[in-house]
């Protein structure tokens, strides 16, 4: 009895051979192409990437729905899609509770990198490379002082280009995009340096070092050597490496000795110790200028010293980012303000 072919599932034409196989036996086989050439290979669906990624970032289903704007459920659904797709389980779930399980943690620190460059490249790409602006972290003292005034220059000269600035003594997460640039201070001869893996760096500022006090405190001292700074009281900020660098390069070695003073641990607390009189910080133009320029605080000048340059301020980015338009015309900018000063 013949059987109609069923509609959904067409018939594929023969060929002259009919379906058995090539007319002629003799004639070579064609040789078969590989399963995904190059460029055409399966990814999971995209909306179980991003839920993936969004639960890893949250760490809940609920949280994730929000961020999403969608209910748990469709979630939930979502990362069982991708387990089921990758054939591989990527959460552990007991006792009612879900979290990324090793093989979850290591996909999920790829796949949020991945979806983070999207976000950045489609950023660039919508917004011509300026309009949407750059997130900037930048080391707190730096920031209030100076980098703030600069940048609010640049938003009156170029009304479309805007900055968000964080001042924070934490070091951006490039992997994790938290920022597009980080500007921090690096010293000379103690850890961490600027830059590393996949990162890029631009040495923006090297400024000298003097020792700044309030006016009533350095009325009060008498010294006449760079050896007597050793008993004087000093200003800290999170380590004494600092102050032994400067103390060097005046010709004071210091050895494993302690040096006196307490640690303040920001740059602009050790200046506002030392506005209250406190004792002397280590201080560069670009954290003091408007404390000289008001008489809050004095540079101190000791015979035997002069102020050292022990370290620079750097610019970092992803490399794959340095190039990009609003980046690179940021890192310019500061650049040539650095160097006018």
């Amino acid at each position: 009895m013949h059987h109609a072919a069923d509609p959904a599932e067409p018939v594929k034409p023969a060929g002259p051979a009919g379906p058995a196989g090539p007319a002629n036996p003799a004639a070579p086989a064609k040789p078969a192409g590989p399963a995904n050439p190059a460029g055409t290979e399966r990814l999971p669906p995209f909306a179980a990437l991003r839920a993936f990624e969004v639960f890893g970032r949250t760490g809940g289903v609920r949280r994730a729905g929000v961020l999403l704007g969608v209910d748990h459920t469709v979630v939930s659904r979502h990362l069982r899609t991708l387990e089921d797709w990758l054939g591989v389980p990527l959460i552990d779930r007991a006792d009612g509770r879900m979290a990324l399980n090793e093989a979850g943690r290591a996909y999920h620190a790829r796949i949020s990198a991945a979806m983070h460059d999207l976000l950045a490249a489609t950023r660039d790409a919508t917004a011509a490379g300026r309009g949407e602006g750059v997130r900037l972290w930048a080391v707190p003292g730096f920031a209030t002082q100076w980098l703030s005034d600069q940048l609010a220059l640049l938003e009156r000269s170029d009304p479309g280009f805007a900055v968000e600035l964080r001042p924070t003594d934490a070091c951006a997460n490039f992997a994790q995009f938290e920022a597009d640039a980080d500007i921090r201070y690096y010293g000379d001869d103690w850890p961490p340096q600027p830059g590393g893996p996949g990162l890029q760096a631009l040495e923006l500022a090297r400024p000298p070092l003097m020792i700044v006090a309030s006016p009533q405190f350095a009325a009060t001292l008498n010294l006449a050597a760079p050896e007597d700074l050793l008993g004087a009281p000093l200003l800290h900020e999170e380590h004494h490496e600092q102050w032994r660098a400067w103390l060097a390069q005046n010709g004071v070695a210091t050895g494993a000795r302690a040096l006196t003073g307490p640690l303040l641990w920001h740059a602009h607390l050790a200046i506002a110790a030392a506005r209250q009189g406190r004792g002397l910080a280590l201080a560069n133009r670009y954290l003091v200028g408007q404390d000289l320029a008001r008489g809050a605080l004095v540079e101190l000048a000791v015979p035997g010293t002069r102020p050292v340059a022990v370290g620079s301020y750097w610019f970092v980015a992803r490399a794959d980012r340095w190039t990009s338009p609003s980046i690179a015309a940021l890192r310019a900018f500061l650049r040539r303000q650095a160097q006018e000063r």
